[in-house]
C-alpha cells in the first residue's frame, strides 16, 4: 500500500496530468482517462478490471436498448443482472454461512475474493441505466462515455458514488482553468492529510483497544477506542473523497460534496443529510422514492425507512454487524418523528452531543467482529469493565503526547472553520494555502515512506 501510494503521488498522477494538457481534443482527452483508469484498477487488481469492462459494456448495451423499445424489461434486466454480479462476489459467503446457521447444516463456504471498490461502480452503473430509462435523452451512443463515467479513476475504488445524471454534461463538455488546478491539487493535498495524519493515528489507538481481550479494555480504554474508530472512519472516508473531489477538479470535473461536517449534526436525520452524502442520495433516489418515500402513509413509510436502512447496512459489507447498524439508524430516524424526537429537545448544543454518541455507538457494531463482540465492547462502554493493571496498562499505552494531540486534533476539525479575514489579509492568506499545502503533502510523503500501517477502509466496499 504504501508503495502503490508513493507510485501514484510521484508518477501516475502528475504524468497523467501532465499528458491530459498537451492533448486539446476532449475526445482525446476523455480516451486517456479511461486507459489511465484501466491501467490504474489493473495495477491492484489485473484479473478484475476485465469484470469492470463487462459491466461498462453491459451497462451501455442496455442504455442503448432502453432508448429504443421495452424500458422497463431491460431497465428489469440491468437491475437484477447488477444486483447479482454484485451479490455473487460480495454476499456469497455470507449467504452459505448465514444457511448454515440457521439450518444446523455443514455446507463448505465459498470464498470469493471481493473485487476493489465493486459496490461503488456497481451503483454508478445502476444509475446510469436507471436515469436513462427516466429520460432516454441523456442515453449515450458513444461508448466510450459510459467507460469514463463509470470507470473514472479518482473515485473507482472508494467514491463518492456520482449519478450519471450530475455528470453527464461534464463528459462531453468541461471547462479547465488555472484555479481549477490549483484549488484541485489543495483539495487533494488537504484529503491526504486527513487520510495519513488523522485517519491512520486513529487507526493504530482504536486497532489496539478493539482487537485486545475484553478483560483488559476499562470503560475510559472503551471509549477512546470508540472515539478513535468514529474519528477513523471519518477522516478515512472523508479525506479520501476530498482526494477524489480535488482530482476531479483538476481534470475539470466537478463532483458534488459527499461529507458537511456530519459530526456536528443535531440529529440522525441531519446527520445522514452530512454524512456519505452521494450514498443517502442514491438510495434516496433509486430506492426509497420508488418504493413510495412518505407518500402512503405513516406505516408505510417507516416500512420504507427500514427498507433503505437494512439495505445501506448490507452495502456497507456481508455481517450482520453492518445491518445490526443500518438498522439502529433506521429506528433512530422513525424515532425522531415521534414525541420523543431530539427534535423537542430546545437546546442545539445537547442534540448535537446526544446525536454524536448515538453515532459513535453505532460505529461499534459497524467496527466489531459479530455481534456478540459488539454488545460486550458497548456493555464496557457504559458498565466499566475492568480497572486491572492489565487493563491500565492497555489504557495508558493509547496516550501517548502524539495520540493526545491527535485527538484533540481530530475533535477540533470535525467542524469547518470559516474565518473571515481582514480585505487586507486576504492576499496574504491565499498565497500562505499554498505554502500551508506544500508543508502538508511533504509531511505526508515522510509518514507513508515511514509508516508501513495505512488502511483504507472503504475499499472493502
Amino acid at each position: 500500500m504504501v508503495f502503490s501510494s508513493l507510485i501514484f503521488l510521484c508518477v501516475f498522477l502528475p504524468v497523467t496530468f501532465g499528458l491530459y494538457y498537451l492533448i486539446p481534443s476532449i475526445t482525446a482527452k476523455n480516451i486517456l482517462l479511461i486507459i489511465v483508469s484501466f491501467l490504474f484498477y489493473a495495477y491492484g487488481e489485473p484479473v478484475y478490471v476485465i469484470l469492470m469492462f463487462i459491466s461498462c459494456v453491459f451497462n451501455y448495451a442496455v442504455g442503448r436498448a432502453i432508448m429504443w423499445r421495452r424500458r422497463r424489461l431491460f431497465v428489469a434486466i440491468a437491475v437484477i443482472v447488477n444486483l447479482v454480479f454484485l451479490g455473487v462476489f460480495k454476499y456469497t459467503g455470507f449467504v452459505m454461512e448465514t444457511v448454515n446457521g440457521l439450518f444446523g447444516l455443514n455446507l463448505d463456504v465459498v470464498e470469493i475474493a471481493l473485487p476493489v471498490g465493486i459496490s461503488f461502480y456497481t451503483f454508478q452503473a445502476l444509475s446510469y441505466v436507471i436515469d436513462v430509462y427516466r429520460d432516454p435523452k441523456i442515453g449515450q451512443r458513444n461508448l466510450l462515455n459510459v467507460l469514463l463515467y463509470i470507470s473514472f479513476f479518482p473515485q473507482l475504488i472508494a467514491g463518492p458514488i456520482v449519478r450519471f445524471d450530475d455528470i453527464v454534461h461534464q463528459i462531453r463538455h468541461r471547462v479547465h482553468s488555472v484555479d481549477k488546478i490549483s484549488g484541485g491539487i489543495c483539495r487533494f493535498v488537504r484529503g491526504l492529510g486527513k487520510k495519513v495524519l488523522l485517519a491512520n493515528t486513529m487507526a493504530v489507538i482504536a486497532d489496539n483497544i478493539f482487537n485486545a481481550p475484553g478483560g483488559q479494555v476499562n470503560v475510559i480504554a472503551a471509549w477512546i477506542g470508540a472515539l478513535a474508530y468514529a474519528f477513523q472512519i471519518y477522516y478515512d472516508f472523508c479525506g479520501y473523497s476530498d482526494m477524489a473531489l480535488g482530482m476531479a477538479q483538476m481534470f475539470g470535473f466537478r463532483f458534488l460534496e459527499n461529507f458537511n461536517a456530519p459530526y456536528v449534526a443535531d440529529g440522525i436525520q441531519d446527520f445522514w443529510h452530512r454524512w456519505h452524502i452521494s450514498l443517502s442520495t442514491w438510495f434516496k433516489e433509486y430506492l426509497y422514492i420508488p418504493l413510495g418515500g412518505n407518500r402512503k402513509g405513516k406505516a408505510r413509510t417507516i416500512l420504507n425507512r427500514y427498507i433503505v436502512f437494512f439495505c445501506t447496512g448490507l452495502w456497507h459489507g456481508a455481517n450482520w454487524t453492518f445491518i445490526l447498524w443500518g438498522l439502529l439508524h433506521g429506528t433512530c430516524l422513525v424515532l425522531e418523528n415521534t414525541r420523543i424526537s431530539l427534535k423537542r429537545i430546545p437546546v442545539k448544543g445537547v442534540r448535537q452531543i446526544i446525536t454524536f454518541i448515538l453515532v459513535v455507538c453505532a460505529f461499534v457494531i459497524f467496527r466489531a467482529d459479530d455481534i456478540g463482540h459488539a454488545f460486550a465492547y458497548l456493555g464496557t462502554m457504559f458498565t466499566g469493565g475492568t480497572f486491572s493493571s492489565a487493563s491500565m496498562d492497555l489504557m495508558w499505552a493509547q496516550l501517548t503526547p502524539v495520540h493526545i494531540f491527535m485527538l484533540i486534533l481530530s475533535f477540533l476539525c470535525i467542524r469547518p472553520w470559516n474565518i473571515s479575514w481582514p480585505k487586507a489579509l486576504r492576499p496574504v492568506v491565499t498565497k500562505g494555502v499554498y505554502v500551508w499545502t506544500l508543508i502538508l503533502l511533504l509531511l505526508c510523503m515522510i509518514n507513508l515512506a515511514s509508516n508501513a500501517y495505512n488502511p483504507f477502509i472503504y475499499f472493502r466496499f
